[in-house]
Order: structure tokens, then C-alpha cells, then sequence
């Protein structure tokens, strides 16, 4: 196995980019904070919860449809393609496309370098033939891999619809920098639908409070960084829909006047997640030079799993 740390971000130049975030009108966070080891353990929970549907419709999708997914990824690029993987995470996700893909290479791409890779070292005992590399980056601004370590052609994965997460300018962008990474490639990425508000509403803003944690922990973890002080207690996680820009919002929101010299109601922007019709989506693939997309979904066209040239 193969692992290469592509960010090293000092924790003062971490520390300076949050402050500036924090010192924004309004107060905005990049979500890349979330995910200290605490965050991205969290996350993985989240996506256990009842309310949180778009990992298990995701994963229907691929459970009812998944051979034939691959199999039109391999007639755009032949047999045994590269698998790189944005946003690897635990890796599940990818691993469940081995089988149908026959991948001749896995590369995970993530910001928590070290959960990938423990994420990787569990991975390759379970595929001790199949060679992998990780890739510790934040590609939330730049999308960049070692020079030669993607064999061609290449299966670009992005699941979980964490597109979202990127306004349509950032997302254009990313996409274009995701076809360089493979000239002769295609992408297989997950997208996240409008849908009912109530439904929206829920997944991020749980009855359990796992989200709320989620949210939360971005200033503990901003607590080490910057040898702050803020008391969690003082906070309160919001997620709302906001209509207008079809995004998912979420926030923290002071629950009294604060020492850090927060008003009481004022929030700190920390993510948004954009939730998008396939026509429209087809022409964002279009304007960052995608082509030949074609589409799969569950029964109620929650999500969709879009694969394009």
C-alpha cells in the first residue's frame, strides 16, 4: 500500500484560515473542519441513522442496479479500469464496487489522513491482491494527484451526493479538476434530489442528536487549533431548508451573549448542501465537460446515481 500526505497545513495556517472564517460577515466555516478523527467517526454514524436516508437509498441504488452500473462504466472504459475514490472515507463504499468493477488499482482521496488510512489498512486484508493508495488531501479548494499514480483509463467515484456540499461555481470546478485525473475516464458520483421538505428537514437535524454532535464537535475542534475556549453548552445546531437556493443549511447559533463577543441568536455558516433536479445537474456535468450521462434511481427519485463520459 501506497499513502501520500499532499496537504501540510501547519496548525498556525489552519488556525489562521478559521479565523479569518469566523471573522467573515456572516460567520462561515469550510466544512473540512468537521473532520477531525471525532468528526469523521461521527459522520459514519450519522449515516446509520433512520432519518438520514441518503446513504441507505445511495446504497439501494447500487444494491438493485449495481452490477450494471459497473458494466457500463467498463463499456466507456474497457475492463479492469483504475477506481479512484473522492472522499473515501471508511472506504465501504468503494469496496462494494470490487466485485462488479474488478478494479486493477483503488486509490481513496480524503482530508482525515489518518482515518484513511487505518481505513486502507483494514481494506487490504480483505483485497491483499488488489493494489491500493491513499492520497491525504483537502480538495474542497484544488483536486490534485501524484504524477503517475492513477493508471489509465480511470473510474472517478464520488458517492454520497457530498457534491452538495459545493455552491454550483465551486461544484463546476471541482468536477472539471475530477476529469483530469483521468484523461480517458469517466465519473460515477452520487446526487442528492429535491425533494419534500419535511424529509430534507430531518436528515439533518436528528432526533438523536448524532448531527447536532456532528456540528458541535467543529468547535472542539477549532478549541485545539486555536486555543480557544468555546463551551459547546453555549451553542445550539441548526439545520434548516433554504428554499430559495435548494440548498440544506446548517449553523451554529449562540444561545446567549458569549465571551468570544457573540451576540445571542447570531450563527456560524458551517455547511450547506445543495439538493438538485437531474436536468439541471446534467448541465453542470456539461459545462465542466462531461458528456453521455446516464442516470439511475431509486423508486422515489430521492437520489441518483449518475454516470458520465
Amino acid at each position: 500500500m501506497q499513502f501520500f500526505q499532499l496537504d501540510h497545513s501547519t496548525t498556525a495556517n489552519l488556525g489562521l484560515e478559521a479565523q479569518q472564517g469566523l471573522l467573515s460577515e456572516p460567520a462561515a466555516l469550510p466544512p473540512k473542519f468537521f473532520y477531525d478523527t471525532l468528526g469523521s467517526r461521527l459522520f459514519d454514524a450519522i449515516t446509520e441513522l433512520d432519518e438520514y436516508y441518503p446513504t441507505r437509498t445511495e446504497a439501494a441504488i447500487f444494491t438493485q442496479h449495481g452490477p450494471e452500473i459497473c458494466q457500463a462504466a467498463t463499456a466507456l472504459l474497457g475492463a479492469h479500469p483504475a477506481l479512484v475514490d473522492l472522499g473515501a472515507g471508511n472506504c465501504a463504499k468503494a469496496a462494494r464496487l470490487f466485485e462488479w468493477l474488478q478494479p486493477s488499482q483503488y486509490v481513496a482521496v480524503d482530508i482525515s489522513a489518518q482515518y484513511l488510512q487505518g481505513a486502507l489498512t483494514e481494506l487490504q486484508r480483505g483485497w491483499p491482491t488488489l493494489p491500493l493508495a491513499g492520497v491525504g488531501q483537502d480538495f474542497s479548494s484544488q483536486l490534485r494527484l501524484p504524477e503517475g499514480l492513477v493508471r489509465e483509463p480511470a473510474l472517478v467515484f464520488y458517492p454520497g451526493s457530498s457534491i452538495g456540499n459545493f455552491n454550483p461555481e465551486q461544484a463546476c470546478r471541482l468536477l472539471q479538476q475530477a476529469r483530469q485525473c483521468s484523461a480517458d475516464g469517466a465519473l460515477l458520483i452520487g446526487v442528492d434530489l429535491v425533494k419534500p421538505h419535511d424529509v430534507l428537514q430531518a436528515a439533518y437535524d436528528d432526533a438523536l442528536g448524532v448531527t447536532a454532535a456532528f456540528n458541535l464537535n467543529i468547535l472542539r475542534h477549532l478549541n485545539r487549533l486555536l486555543g480557544a475556549d468555546f463551551d459547546l453548552r453555549q451553542w445550539a445546531h441548526v439545520g434548516l431548508f433554504n428554499a430559495q437556493l435548494s440548498r440544506i443549511e446548517m449553523h451554529l447559533q449562540a444561545r446567549e451573549a458569549l465571551q468570544v463577543r457573540w451576540a445571542a441568536g447570531e450563527r456560524i455558516h458551517t455547511e450547506n448542501s445543495y439538493k438538485w433536479a437531474p436536468d439541471d445537474f446534467d448541465a453542470l456535468l456539461k459545462e465542466a465537460g462531461c458528456s453521455n450521462s446516464q442516470w439511475w434511481f431509486d423508486e422515489q427519485r430521492w437520489f441518483g446515481v449518475c454516470l458520465a463520459r
